[in-house]
């Protein structure tokens, strides 16, 4: 059975963690976001094995996590601007996507990282567990979700066990996560036209003012693609995040046969099996997102799950993004 360690009760945990990385083994973490799966980025063996423990597709890169900005300087070129960003978002759930060095320790990322690219997602997570362990290390870790390609995000360490079983060494239990998706991607990679690839709980309106130096904005996040040729970040495939069951967005009628999530505390034609928010917050529906979708999809007495229309605005447009993309199964 897998090993899980909360550094609150076992003050020998997070040296475990660092050896075992530093040995090319694979540890789940927690971030403020979702739990990810972590390997030494410079080591091309162990970053195989996230891509054959989760069976995820190797034109997909990874986002890596850096102990701070002067690590991800040593990886990527910072403009003003990416520095602006950092500063101000770093450490927390924003991804930048920058082109690579290709010296110092940019030139040690393996390549099996980056899919080859010219480019590198780079994060400094907030999560004081994500933390305390990149501090302990002389070298990134490349972390995607801590799950099976394509399938639910996990948001708590029971999740990751229920998902990997003994596939890995180690689960690192930092509680739930509190924001429960994504980081947000942002592309730097060309100055005059930043884009966001993934949308999170930081949204355009965060960016705004701190890319006036170039009197921009971000550009809205690209429609899903399924060509693998198209892919310059981590979730940008058309079938990710989605359950075992059929799920369906938009719903105010579920069939019988479906569980029900709902939002908000309007009127229902059926009281909804979960709901993401009775208030209508979206920030308590994004934390919730995975686990609720997560536990209709663990029930045997659902054929499927119908989700009630979520405002497509703000925070909304990343949650829309998850559920768009767990609703095409099948790619």
């Amino acid at each position: 059975m897998i090993r899980c360690l909360n550094p609150k009760m076992d003050p020998n945990a997070l040296d475990i963690a660092a050896t075992l990385l530093q040995e090319g083994q694979l540890v789940a973490i927690p971030t403020e976001t979702v739990y990810g799966l972590a390997a030494n980025a410079t080591d091309s063996a162990a970053v195989a094995r996230i891509y054959a423990t989760k069976q995820r597709p190797q034109f997909n890169p990874l986002i890596v996590h850096v102990s701070g900005l002067e690590q991800a300087e040593q990886i990527a070129e910072f403009s003003e601007t990416a520095r602006a960003l950092a500063e101000a978002f770093w450490p927390g759930p924003l991804t930048m996507v920058l082109p690579r060095k290709k010296t110092g320790l940019g030139a040690k990322i393996s390549d099996l990282v980056t899919a080859g690219l010219d480019t590198i997602a780079l994060r400094m997570p907030a999560h004081p567990v994500a933390q305390a362990l990149l501090s302990r290390l002389d070298f990134p870790l490349a972390a995607p979700s801590a799950n099976p390609s394509g399938q639910i995000s996990p948001t708590a360490a029971n999740h990751v066990v229920e998902d990997l079983g003994d596939k890995i060494s180690l689960v690192l239990d930092g509680s739930a996560t509190a924001v429960g998706i994504e980081s947000t991607i942002l592309d730097l990679t060309t100055e005059t036209s930043p884009k966001i690839l993934r949308p999170g709980i930081l949204t355009l309106n965060d960016f705004k003012k701190h890319l006036k130096v170039h009197q921009n904005t971000p550009k809205s996040p690209q429609k899903i693609s399924k060509n693998p040729e198209t892919i310059s970040a981590p979730g940008q495939l058309k079938s990710h995040y989605a359950p075992s069951i059929p799920l369906r967005m938009n719903v105010t009628n579920p069939l019988d046969s479906e569980a029900y999530l709902g939002f908000g505390s309007g009127e229902f034609v059926r009281q909804p099996d979960l709901n993401l928010s009775p208030s209508g917050s979206l920030s308590e529906a994004a934390t919730n997102l995975f686990l609720f979708m997560r536990k209709l999809d663990n029930s045997s007495a659902y054929s499927g799950i119908a989700v009630a229309p979520i405002p497509d605005e703000g925070l909304g447009l990343a949650i829309n993004d998850r559920l768009t993309r767990a609703s095409h199964p099948n790619g």
